[in-house]
């Protein structure tokens, strides 16, 4: 009779093996059967793919709205540049800005002309843009948020020059287009609506950017800097009280 009693009693419930004086237990656990490793391996492959294919295009996002201003990111290399003018010319856009902070090796600001904002400058004239159409607003405070920086003294900009403004749309490259419009939406608030124009890399084909070290490498940094953007960056009034302080009126 007691041996039917505790054969009933259901194994999970079964006192552990002890031994050493109790200082090891033997204890019944679950594991993966051969047919688990494999649904579980396969859904990884699935989510794998599914990162493959869609990184990219959601990093490089495209956007306009409508808008009679364009923003073009003045670190952005001459590809870029030549399709800023070729989008200032196929739409009724009214002024070009060129933003960015002090160039980098400068080892900060020496005066406006050693800026990202004043490179671009110059290329967008050497491709054809209109000087009274452009307008370079230099950022002059160097530090780890540069994009958030050169939007904050693109506002200021429309602030001291009382220029009344309801939505732009900025240009930069293909993968630092979701976190470039982020920033800005940040820095502009939201009395200004952002649209965003990602320019493709030509040296890769960004449907299979895993193939090329260049699109590997970018992917992964952008990534990382935008899930840092999105979910970790504060803007602190000081910085922003800074950026106004140090940014004057930019000449063309």
């Amino acid at each position: 009779m007691q041996n039917s009693v505790a054969s009933s009693v259901p194994l999970a419930q079964a006192a552990p093996v002890r031994a050493m004086w109790g200082v090891f237990d033997r204890k019944e656990r679950w594991s993966l059967s051969w047919r688990g490793r494999l649904i579980v391996a396969s859904a990884l492959l699935l989510v794998g793919a599914l990162v493959l294919k869609g990184v990219y295009p959601f990093l490089a996002i495209t956007h306009r709205v409508n808008a009679n201003i364009l923003v073009v990111e003045g670190w952005i290399h001459e590809y870029a540049i030549r399709a800023a003018v070729k989008e200032f010319r196929s739409n009724h856009y009214e002024r070009v800005f060129t933003t960015g902070g002090p160039v980098v090796g400068t080892g900060g600001y020496i005066n406006d002309f050693y800026t990202s904002a004043s490179v671009g400058a110059d290329l967008l004239k050497k491709w054809g843009l209109p000087d009274e159409r452009l307008q370079m607003v230099p950022s002059r405070v160097m530090d780890r948020d540069r994009t958030y920086g050169s939007a904050v003294a693109l506002r200021n900009w429309f602030r001291d020059h009382n220029m009344v403004v309801r939505s732009v749309n900025v240009m930069t490259e293909d993968m630092h287009a979701r976190r470039t419009r982020l920033l800005f939406e940040e820095a502009l608030g939201k009395s200004i609506t952002v649209g965003i124009i990602a320019v493709p890399n030509p040296d890769y084909d960004a449907r299979r950017w895993w193939r090329y070290s260049d699109g590997v490498r970018e992917v992964i940094g952008e990534s990382i800097a935008y899930i840092y953007a999105r979910f970790f960056f504060y803007p602190s009034v000081s910085s922003s009280n800074k950026q106004a302080v140090q940014t004057a009126p930019a000449s063309r």
